[in-house]
């Protein structure tokens, strides 16, 4: 007998027992745990087995922190390990699925064809997600049949310990749809965060971007070194912004004051609409940062190989301390 969910009943959220994420990288990997801590049986999927293997490990890797941290006890390990499987056999993955994440490389032919696949792959009561960054909808899933399915779930690296995720609707996607990823994603002790316009960017990219050029071009200028500039934000608005957000920093300090100062500043911070010469020059010349062991600091080279790579352990139990002083219940 079929479904009564493939008869267009409305999906609800005890309807979702089976969560299948479509790349394991940095993102896929710890999408696919958020969803497996959850309660969730997940399959995570990939072109390689190379990448599911190294996937595991860093999973694995990351319940160790977790329990090492007090947020998870040690049988959450072997319990929430038994909710993953893996395939390279897109078809497999998506089968029994009742809500999909796509979580490959920012490639627009390359989304378009995962998407029309899982159109055809997938039950009809499936939802499909997006973790695309900088992409619409409109881009890859013009195709798809169940467009009032689809909607972005944004998530930050690593996304297995950043709270918020930003839902994102198309024009398309209904408001039954919308209301269910946001549930799912409280379900599974996300913060996320409503998006009603799909713009390139969504809102926390672009308020990161407008930092991150001034903070380039401060660095180009020689205004100060990358150390100082990283020092001088973490130490400063850095902390504050954990805790309070920028428009309520305006409104605790004053808006008259806040005027004030953009009234001043607006005419002398940067407005390029290139990224910095320096900064082509780097990427040119292969200095693109962890992944080849030089950006603008050092860094050994075995985390993709090892997943030993000590500042990624380090970040990751700072954003732990954080996590369980402003997020714990």
């Amino acid at each position: 007998m079929e479904n009564h969910r493939n008869k267009g009943a409305k999906v609800q959220l005890e309807d979702i027992k089976n969560v299948s994420v479509i790349g394991a990288g940095i993102m896929g990997h710890g999408i696919g745990l958020t969803y497996a801590l959850g309660g969730y049986k997940v399959v995570l999927s990939a072109r390689r087995e190379t990448t599911l293997s190294n996937a595991m490990r860093h999973i694995r890797n990351d319940l160790k922190t977790f329990a090492e941290s007090g947020l998870i006890s040690q049988d959450m390990i072997e319990e929430t390990l038994s909710r993953l499987t893996t395939t390279t056999d897109l078809k497999t993955a998506v089968k029994d699925a009742d809500f999909v994440t796509e979580t490959i490389a920012e490639d627009v032919e390359a989304k378009r064809q995962i998407f029309t696949n899982l159109d055809v792959f997938c039950p009809r009561h499936t939802i499909f997600t997006s973790n695309t960054s900088s992409l619409v909808l409109q881009d890859f899933t013009s195709q798809c049949k169940r467009r009032d399915k689809i909607l972005i779930t944004h998530w930050f690296n690593p996304p297995h310990i950043v709270p918020v995720v930003e839902v994102v609707r198309s024009e398309e996607t209904s408001d039954e749809t919308m209301e269910l990823v946001y549930a799912l994603l409280k379900k599974v002790n996300k913060v996320p965060v409503k998006i009603f316009k799909e713009i390139p960017g969504f809102v926390v990219n672009r308020i990161q971007m407008g930092m991150i050029r001034e903070v380039w071009s401060l660095w180009q200028q020689g205004i100060a070194s990358p150390e100082d500039i990283d020092l001088a934000v973490k130490g400063s608005f850095g902390l504050r912004l954990a805790a309070i957000g920028p428009l309520e920093t305006c409104d605790l300090a004053g808006l008259d004051l806040w005027y004030g100062i953009a009234d001043r500043l607006f005419k002398v911070i940067n407005d390029a609409h290139e990224p910095p010469e320096a900064l082509k020059i780097m990427v040119e010349s292969g200095e693109l940062g962890l992944k080849t062991g030089k950006g603008f600091f050092d860094y050994k080279i075995d985390y993709f190989a090892k997943g030993e790579d000590e500042r990624v352990k380090t970040r990751d139990k700072k954003f732990i301390q954080l996590l369980k002083l402003l997020y714990s219940q």
